[in-house]
């Protein structure tokens, strides 16, 4: 089921709302869309729904004139006020650009959010990160649209700049055929020149989160460093970190098993 809220949101939901217990949103990273988080959404039901968001500038949700962490959370918020969090706060999991959109939504709106799921994102600078998303933005950029018949034709022209497969076939998602041809979900333009402000962290204005946060880190990774701790429980006081060893920054898709089992763990203990 899918749909768009009044906030220009696009969401889909897996799950029954009338046999699940309790309901989690989940909030993707840079070039990514709600429905990357389904196979971990079809994991936790039925025990859980899940909202599976499309960010602004991403996936099937509308194209704004700037990139601003606020304005994210806020119609994030907006959404989940109007949806699943009408009857009382849900858990929120969001992933490295969804993770600060999550972290902002739990210091803005505290209300919507019974529990925070924080991974691989630090509530910081990026750490460097701008450099391989300013390529990675002017790869997809430079292909030549118009000479696209098929998906291949593109996975062909991007693999020169992008010869990792797994990272070009999650690219390739943002791919899509209309009666005009091909075009990319992104905006990709804006989040070119926004990288700054995704690499950034906006000023809490001295507010903290003082429900239970779950912070995973991928072990190959390292968007998550000890000198973030002082930072994270300054903002996140009940925080608990877990480490995956054997997962990267894309810690769900790299050990889907293992993320589900301590979110699991978590959610029914926190």
């Amino acid at each position: 089921m899918s749909d768009h809220s009044a906030s220009t949101l696009h969401t889909s939901r897996i799950g029954d709302a009338e046999t699940a217990g309790d309901s989690i949103v989940f909030l993707h990273g840079l070039f990514g869309r709600g429905k990357n988080f389904t196979r971990i959404a079809k994991d936790l039901a039925p025990e859980y729904l899940s909202l599976l968001v499309d960010l602004p500038n991403h996936g099937e949700s509308e194209w704004t004139d700037v990139v601003d962490y606020r304005q994210m959370a806020d119609s994030v918020a907006e959404s989940l006020r109007a949806g699943v969090a009408a009857d009382g706060p849900v858990a929120v999991v969001g992933h490295s650009l969804g993770g600060k959109v999550a972290m902002v939504l739990a210091l803005r709106h505290p209300d919507l959010v019974s529990r925070l799921i924080v991974v691989d994102i630090a509530p910081t600078q990026a750490g460097g990160a701008e450099g391989e998303f300013a390529h990675l933005l002017d790869s997809l950029a430079a292909v030549d649209l118009s000479a696209i018949e098929r998906r291949s034709d593109a996975d062909e022209a991007l693999k020169e700049p992008i010869p990792w497969d797994t990272t070009r076939q999650f690219l390739l998602q943002n791919l899509r055929s209309g009666p005009d041809g091909y075009t990319w979900e992104p905006n990709l333009e804006l989040l070119r020149t926004s990288l700054d402000a995704i690499g950034g962290f906006p000023d809490a204005g001295g507010a903290t989160f003082e429900r239970p946060v779950l912070w995973v880190a991928g072990g190959r990774s390292d968007y998550v460093r000890d000198e973030n701790t002082a930072t994270m429980r300054a903002l996140f006081p009940k925080t608990h970190k877990v480490t995956i060893r054997e997962a990267g920054h894309w810690v769900h898709s790299q050990a889907p098993q293992k993320f589900v089992e301590i979110l699991r763990g978590f959610l029914e203990h926190s």
